[in-house]
């Protein structure tokens, strides 16, 4: 997908939601343990409540990768599905990879060719070598993690180099000589606040791939304020705040309330631009 067609899809359902499939056989609704794939029935009925209100998905892998090969084989469905009833939602692999050249142009030919999703999340920690290979492929989107939500953030990504640069920005302003605008995505957690006006003095136009909305406590308020651009320029993400939202048989429409409730406030965001 290209960031022409991504923000097209924006503007038109008034949402920059994804939605996180972290789907967990110990959280979902028992009835669904009946279900010959419950992983892939939890999926699917998640994604038909909540396709209206969001732009895109993003499978974590770990929680498919836990099941072996059952769940890898839910995951691939999920994404079959994605793209045969949902073609304009955009989806992204949350697999973190990142390695040596010859591996990452594995990982790439995995997600890319194999599963032809629309974006990877990619660790830039072994540096160039590791994140080129994915950045070959046409319409294709590597997101780099640039300044994540969790507390062990400030153990590496917030410390200063020499020049009082912290490492974030040092990531952000060196995988950029690498990709641009159209093919390179940073995620920034929402937790972080005000540093978005950090990311966006380094990297004004880039998309920004936003976890830490809902459980989590990050604020879409002030994520928009410090980080939206003229054609938006974020997708924000909530997992557990939108799929959990329920235990019961209303698992469903609890999702799509909460998703819903999500779209109203991005709405109302878009219509400050």
């Amino acid at each position: 997908m290209t960031r022409k067609e991504l923000t097209e899809q924006i503007f038109t359902k008034k949402s920059f939601l994804c939605v996180g499939l972290d789907t967990d056989t110990k959280k979902i609704p028992q009835h669904l343990m009946e279900e010959e794939d419950p992983v892939f029935a939890f999926n699917k009925a998640i994604i038909d409540a909540t396709a209206p209100y969001c732009v895109a998905y993003k499978p974590n892998l770990a929680f498919y990768e836990a099941s072996g090969i059952k769940g890898m084989i839910a995951f691939e469905k999920t994404v079959e599905y994605l793209k045969k009833d949902y073609p304009d939602h955009f989806i992204i692999a949350d697999a973190k990879r990142g390695d040596i050249g010859n591996t990452s142009a594995m990982y790439a030919r995995t997600f890319f060719e194999e599963y032809d999703i629309d974006a990877l999340t990619v660790a830039p920690y072994m540096g160039e070598d590791s994140i080129t290979p994915f950045l070959g492929y046409e319409d294709k989107w590597v997101i780099v993690l640039a300044l994540t939500s969790n507390k062990g953030s400030f153990d590496f990504q917030l410390t200063e180099g020499g020049n009082r640069e912290k490492l974030f920005e040092k990531v952000l302003r060196k995988t950029q000589e690498w990709g641009n605008e159209n093919n390179m995505m940073f995620v920034v957690g929402a937790t972080q606040g005000r540093m978005f006006e950090n990311v966006r003095r380094i990297a004004p136009n880039s998309f920004l791939l936003v976890p830490g909305i809902g459980a989590q406590g990050g604020s879409l308020e002030e994520v928009c304020r410090f980080g939206m651009t003229a054609d938006c320029g974020l997708l924000v993400n909530s997992s557990r705040g939108i799929i959990y939202a329920s235990s019961d048989k209303d698992f469903a429409e609890a999702a799509a309330r909460n998703a819903r409730e999500l779209q109203k406030q991005m709405e109302a965001e878009l219509l400050k631009l």
